[in-house]
């Protein structure tokens, strides 16, 4: 006696060139998978919810030196995800919510002072200023303001922004002081420049 799978394996082969026709009888076969399909969809989307947003943990700094005011207007561009997890893990595993008008400024002020500075050539902690921060898209930007008068010789920077989350974090920052422009790159093993 045939198996009914072996009828319709055997029903289902074409020959070569001929053209497959649609019909409501081959939907039938279909039909025992149907109460799995919710079950597969979720388990779809589970596994698809794991996949990291993004493949690569970078921030990105502007410091540009304003003349008239004395002082560097700071902006940091963070991905939102990876500022939400720094802000968890610093705050026994508290969940952190970033958007714009929330309740976490306290929160990202004291981790950005924790993890970003400016020590002037005798070595004493310039005290920076937070303005607040900023919602785009997958991004949270972050102002600051560090009043500087005098000469950046001597200046050391200091960006481990994300560096205890990732251990390929990569922070670049552009400083703009008068005509000098440079860029550095923060990482792990480099988590400081002379400027």
């Amino acid at each position: 006696m045939e198996s009914c799978f072996l009828k319709r394996e055997r029903k289902g082969r074409m020959e070569e060139g001929e053209e497959r026709k649609f019909s409501p009888s081959s939907l039938s076969s279909f039909l025992p998978f149907l109460p799995l399909l919710p079950f597969l969809l979720a388990s779809l989307l589970l596994l698809t919810s794991f996949k990291p947003k993004h493949d690569y943990h970078v921030s990105v700094t502007q410091m540009q030196y304003n003349a008239s005011s004395r002082s560097f207007e700071v902006s940091i561009r963070i991905f939102t995800d990876d500022l939400e997890k720094a802000l968890s893990q610093s705050h026994s595993k508290q969940r952190f919510v970033i958007k714009d008008n929330d309740q976490n400024d306290r929160f990202v002020e004291e981790y950005i002072r924790k993890s970003f500075g400016l020590t002037d050539s005798q070595k004493k902690n310039i005290p920076i200023k937070y303005v607040g921060k900023e919602q785009e898209a997958d991004a949270t930007w972050v102002y600051l303001e560090i009043p500087f008068q005098g000469a950046l010789n001597g200046c050391k920077l200091l960006n481990v922004t994300l560096m205890e989350v990732f251990d390929d974090q990569v922070n670049m920052t552009n400083v703009k002081f008068q005509s000098e422009k440079k860029t550095f790159l923060f990482k792990k093993g480099q988590t400081s420049h002379l400027l």
